[in-house]
């Protein structure tokens, strides 16, 4: 039996990172991103070109590949997202990764508009993809993995970035109190709290605090180095595998070690 997974914010980093390993693993994919740029963010996001051209590489690995243009902001992208994976055969996992650095400055400075675009994203997300998906993955029963990349941030504080922190502390509140309501089904739900992973986002955090580049992160971990995105890719890998049916409700930390 085609075994599907559904991932958000696919077209590059993380989220392709994560696409990548499942199709290894045999995984059929259905992949969403919002492939436009939002000019408030300071930088870029993933295209339809980055989208397409991760396609063809699943496809190369022989599995059937379909993605959608979704703003997981929008209710109606994310059921059409799940439909179209559904349309490749029984959705038995969903890995919630879109993930925005809506903007910064000091806790009580930040606009409205700054900490309402990181919880519509990061927090907002993460619900509503398990509004549209969490019915299929019941049906699939003790097979069901619901899965949220998170951050580091899900668990501290991060200096001038009280918005981004307050909505993944927000989104690892709710995949634990969804692992709980989903206890009696067999479907697992956890998070992976990512640290310094070299990519796009933190390039954009490295100029938050005047950084020289993002390669300064390095110091606050106990590996010394920035994080590859095939690194967070693999736990997801884990936590979506049979292997994994004993771990629910969790935060797998793959931070190398954050020091904070």
């Amino acid at each position: 039996m085609t075994r599907v997974a559904v991932v958000t914010g696919a077209a590059r980093g993380i989220g392709a990172a994560i696409a990548r390993a499942l199709a290894d693993d045999g995984w059929a994919l259905a992949l969403g991103d919002v492939c436009t740029d939002d000019p408030a963010l300071g930088y870029a996001l993933g295209c339809q070109a980055d989208l397409d051209a991760l396609a063809d590489r699943c496809r190369d690995l022989g599995v059937p590949v379909v993605t959608q243009v979704c703003d997981v902001r929008v209710a109606a992208d994310l059921e059409r997202l799940v439909s179209a994976a559904a349309a490749l055969g029984p959705v038995e996992a969903a890995v919630a990764n879109a993930g925005v650095l809506g903007g910064s400055g000091p806790a009580w400075t930040l606009p409205d508009q700054v900490i309402e675009r990181d919880l519509a994203v990061n927090y907002r997300g993460v619900v509503g993809l398990a509004r549209s998906v969490v019915p299929s993955l019941i049906e699939a029963g003790s097979r069901g993995r619901f899965v949220a990349v998170v951050s580091a941030a899900g668990t501290t504080g991060l200096p001038l970035l009280a918005s981004y922190s307050a909505a993944k502390h927000a989104a690892l509140g709710f995949v634990r109190s969804l692992a709980t309501d989903l206890s009696d089904s067999g479907v697992t739900a956890n998070c992976v709290l990512p640290g310094s992973t070299d990519t796009a986002m933190l390039a954009a955090s490295a100029a938050v605090y005047g950084l020289a580049s993002s390669g300064d992160f390095a110091r606050h971990s106990r590996t010394g180095r920035l994080l590859r995105p095939e690194e967070v890719a693999a736990a997801v890998r884990w936590l979506v595998s049979t292997d994994a049916s004993g771990v629910t409700g969790t935060s797998l930390a793959v931070d190398g070690g954050f020091t904070g």
